[in-house]
């Protein structure tokens, strides 16, 4: 088995372009959160139980997830993100876990999890963890940027992840995204050297 490298950080942090920075460099890439976007766009696997829980409200008419519907619902209701989470984390484990069996060729895999901290099962498939890390106010400067979320409900994102102290509490190495693309791209290699050349001990 391919040494496994479970990468994680808060909103805005910029979890998505060290992925590619990674990939650039010949490693194996699972994004869980495009699997979650496959799951639930039309004809989306998990589209029929979120149906049934749901209710046809949180559907849109071509058959995908409402996807402003269903954050605005969850972030309201602690009951229902469980409910969420209960459908659609088996799903992208499974989902995972086939994807981590084609990338057996690789030097080494990274999944890239938002919720890895809460997340057993995910932690149980990776030996290390990666934290990408940035300070709140450019995480809230980022997302408002690109996205039409206001910054209202960016914090309240921020504080329905893990905390930041208990994300870094948990890694086994760290990259900075403070400071440009640059910065970011030498931290990646030097860790890509390192993870080539960690025995996988599966």
């Amino acid at each position: 088995m391919s040494f496994v490298v479970g990468l994680t950080a808060g909103i805005g942090c910029g979890k998505s372009t060290v992925a590619e920075l990674f990939a650039k460099h010949g490693a194996g890439i699972i994004d869980t959160d495009a699997i979650a976007h496959r799951l639930t766009q039309s004809g989306g696997e998990a589209i029929a139980a979120i149906r049934a829980a749901f209710g046809k409200d949180y559907i849109t008419e071509d058959g995908a997830l409402d996807r402003a519907k269903m954050r605005k619902l969850i972030f309201s209701d602690a009951v229902a993100k469980q409910r969420l989470e209960l459908i659609l984390h088996p799903l992208i484990h499974e989902q995972a876990k086939v994807k981590l069996s084609q990338l057996q060729t690789k030097p080494y895999v990274i999944i890239a999890v938002p919720l890895l901290p809460e997340s057993p099962a995910f932690r149980q498939l990776v030996q290390r963890v990666l934290v990408v890390d940035c300070d709140e106010t450019i995480q809230i400067a980022r997302v408002t940027g690109r996205s039409r979320i206001s910054e209202e409900e960016v914090r309240n994102i921020i504080a329905q992840q893990t905390p930041r102290a208990e994300r870094l509490r948990l890694a086994d190495d760290v990259i900075h995204n403070d400071d440009g693309l640059d910065n970011l791209s030498e931290q990646v290699a030097v860790l890509h050297e390192r993870y080539s050349n960690m025995p996988s001990n599966h």
